[in-house]
């Protein structure tokens, strides 16, 4: 560790990037665009976590310590509360890996200014990964207790079988066996709300499914019935490989309700739709750059947002577009005309019409 004059310069320059006031605000905007599960939070909620985590760590850095107590209290606190907003806890940890990214990546360009030496920065940010280390494991526990208790099927036989095949390795593969499922040929994982109808999926045996971590997680040996309700899929994989498709099967559920898609939707089919739905980073700089559109469009924003949605779905069949929005096939043409001339966005070709689907989905979110 670098004597006291060195250590001196090292808190200094982490004061000075802590008390840049364009620091937290920008950190919490890459979190909750970055995190999907964070985004869904009040900036206020990730933004007062993030200012009291920082300034933990700026403290312990001064100190050149580990964890108080009262500090990890703090983060014990943090994980109940993020488990019982149901954000599970790899978002968490992500959450808080996009933070570090931004706020070393700050000090080191801040450091090559005040000439503290690369050498220096190190040995502080290798103070700061063991006290980073001792609080996660703290904010693990403390979250993953909160949800054993939380979870009213927590002695569910099927809850607790999901549990372990979407872990992996040897696991997944004592799971597999004991819910009965093919050690190969493929696993399908499909993923709905709550109260999903599993009738018509037991229907189809061998099967294991539950409600997971707020969602109704299932397991299946070959793809289920069309009849099933709104629902994303996802697969064949192999029993070890499970959690990643279950991260599919949630996209492909996202993109069918944002698109108001009924029946199961495998992943392969809503591609695009997941892909954009899943960067609201780039819809609200789509959202930012074609406001003044928008403000022109006036009262007559969302019916042009409707019909242009309306007709793209529609494989741009204006007949059955102003069909679906009662109004005449005439007034379709004129709202897809109005929007093209106020945005620049020709919905008639590839790209554009691409750019024109997400953008009206984007505006008929935010004005809801």
């Amino acid at each position: 560790m670098q004597p006291s004059d060195g250590w001196t310069a090292v808190v200094d320059l982490i004061e000075r990037v802590m008390g840049d006031e364009d620091l937290l605000p920008s950190v919490t905007a890459g979190v909750r665009a970055t995190v999907r599960e964070v985004s869904v939070l009040p900036p206020s909620d990730v933004a007062g976590h993030t200012r009291a985590l920082l300034t933990a760590a700026t403290r312990a850095l001064a100190d050149r310590r580990g964890p108080t107590e009262a500090e990890l209290s703090f983060v014990a606190e943090l994980g109940v509360t993020r488990a019982r907003q149901g954000v599970p806890i790899e978002a968490v940890l992500g959450a808080i890996h996009v933070a570090e990214r931004a706020i070393w990546a700050r000090a080191r360009e801040v450091a090559r200014s005040e000439g503290v030496s690369a050498e220096r920065l190190l040995d502080a940010r290798e103070l700061y990964d063991d006290w980073a280390d001792a609080v996660r494991g703290r904010l693990i526990t403390a979250h993953r207790v909160t949800r054993a208790d939380a979870d009213p099927r927590r002695n569910d036989r099927d809850a607790a079988i999901l549990r372990r095949l979407l872990q992996g390795g040897s696991a997944a593969a004592l799971a597999v066996a004991e819910a009965g499922l093919p050690a190969s040929g493929g696993l399908w994982v499909l993923v709905a709300r709550p109260g999903f109808d599993e009738s018509v999926l037991r229907e189809q045996p061998p099967v294991v499914c539950a409600v997971v971590d707020g969602l109704f997680v299932a397991v299946l040996s070959r793809a289920p019935s069309a009849r099933a309700g709104t629902a994303g899929l996802a697969g064949p994989d192999d029993p070890d490989r499970l959690a990643p498709v279950k991260r599919l099967a949630v996209a492909a559920l996202s993109a069918a309700e944002s698109t108001g898609r009924t029946g199961v939707a495998h992943i392969a089919d809503v591609a695009w739709q997941a892909a954009l739905t899943d960067r609201a980073d780039l819809a609200a700089v789509l959202l930012d750059r074609h406001r003044p559109a928008w403000a022109a469009l006036g009262p007559n924003a969302e019916p042009v947002a409707h019909a242009v949605l309306a007709w793209l779905e529609s494989d741009r069949d204006v007949t059955v577009a102003g069909g679906r929005l009662f109004v005449h096939p005439n007034t379709v043409r004129n709202r897809v005309r109005r929007f093209a001339e106020l945005t620049g966005i020709d919905p008639a070709g590839t790209f554009g019409a691409t750019n024109a689907w997400w953008l009206c989905r984007t505006w008929l979110r935010e004005a809801t």
